[in-house]
């Protein structure tokens, strides 16, 4: 609502970068998606991202630009050999990625994002993937990690009226993978925790009672200075605003 700008950083950027390497991976016939193949469509899209973004090139300092970016984008490569270390492409067809779903339940809640791969076996069922450029988490980023795929689940089970047989998570840092199968009574559950999720925003949103959650994760957060939680002070309260789908960058698809 406050519309804070968010500044990049190198592992987000990088993340984009691997995202969009493998989504192009895809595009090229089965025998052509090798490491090789991948590695070589890494500098081409790194250009094409940087045209589209350029002050991601402001990640890197001006004295020791070409070292740093070199090694930024060696660790980009790290990351796709750890993709085939997971699973063969060849052997895959999926039948979208980077796919945007959205929906609204009965209860007039809007649900919308990016799944990174969708398959569909022959015979119908349904797996959803996605890639995390970071490690596999422990218990609690696990289950936190878990609530985005059960969202996409339910997306795609109002779309197609087809629970996904699997989600799967996919952790290229170190070479894990997370799969779970969910059942149309989980799914319903969660539709509700949604649901009461989107209630409790409301109610907040009347008089911008936004309460700060702090966690370990707030280390990495750059809006620490407007947080009472660090004795800073918010914006002004805008209001409830009217239904906007926003800008959207690239970044928003990653991870």
């Amino acid at each position: 609502m406050d519309r804070l700008p968010e500044p990049p950083t190198k592992a987000q950027v990088r993340g984009t970068l691997v995202h969009s390497v493998l989504e192009r991976l895809f595009g090229l016939p089965r025998a052509d998606r090798t490491p090789e193949r991948a590695r070589e469509l890494l500098r081409p899209t790194w250009s094409q991202l940087s045209e589209e973004c350029p002050e991601w090139m402001e990640l890197f300092s001006e004295e020791n630009f070409d070292k740093e970016l070199n090694q930024w984008l060696t660790s980009a490569e790290k990351l796709l050999d750890s993709y085939f270390k997971l699973e063969d492409p060849r052997r895959l067809d999926p039948e979208a990625c980077e796919l945007h779903v959205e929906t609204e339940l009965s209860s007039g809640v809007l649900l919308r994002g990016y799944i990174d791969r969708v398959d569909v076996a022959p015979t119908g069922e349904i797996r959803v993937v996605d890639y995390k450029t970071g490690a596999a988490p422990r218990e609690i980023g696990e289950a936190k990690a878990m609530f985005q795929m059960k969202f996409y689940a339910v997306v795609l089970w109002r779309l197609r009226g087809i629970v996904p047989r699997q989600l799967k998570l996919m952790y290229l840092s170190d070479g894990q993978a997370l799969a779970y199968t969910p059942d149309e009574p989980e799914l319903a559950r969660f539709e509700r925790t949604l649901e009461a999720i989107w209630q409790a925003i409301l109610r907040a949103g009347k008089t911008g009672d936004f309460r700060p959650n702090p966690s370990k994760l707030c280390g990495w957060c750059s809006h620490q200075a407007l947080c009472p939680s660090f004795g800073g002070t918010p914006p002004e309260y805008p209001g409830w605003p009217e239904p906007d789908p926003g800008e959207e960058s690239v970044l928003d698809r990653a991870d």
